[in-house]
């Protein structure tokens, strides 16, 4: 399995934003353990979606501007964006069957 992509603050709006497909964004942080235990369910997705959807992360410390900018309180948060738009914001570990369950609809 590959690693996965980071966004930053300086590529937000070209790789999330502008992306001609849905972005999932995965809001971690190194140091957090809830955000450990949603990563292999946010690279399974990644493998499960590929060519459907892209999957990336962001590390909330190193890029509080879009922390504020989208409200983010809590980590481990997922959202989804479609046409640069957000179409859902999940907070807290979910299992797999649950991500796919609320996030396939939107795809």
């Amino acid at each position: 399995m590959s690693e996965m992509q980071y966004v930053t603050e300086a590529d937000f709006q070209s790789e999330v934003l502008n992306s001609s497909e849905p972005v999932l964004v995965d809001f971690t942080a190194t140091w957090c353990q809830p955000c450990k235990m949603l990563d292999p369910v946010v690279k399974q997705l990644a493998q499960d979606w590929q060519g459907k959807v892209k999957v990336v992360k962001l590390d909330a410390d190193q890029n509080p501007n879009i922390m504020v900018q989208y409200g983010v309180m809590g980590i481990p948060t997922l959202m989804l964006f479609k046409s640069g738009e957000i179409k859902d914001r999940i907070t807290g570990y979910q299992t797999k069957d649950k991500l796919v369950g609320r996030l396939s609809p939107q795809l």
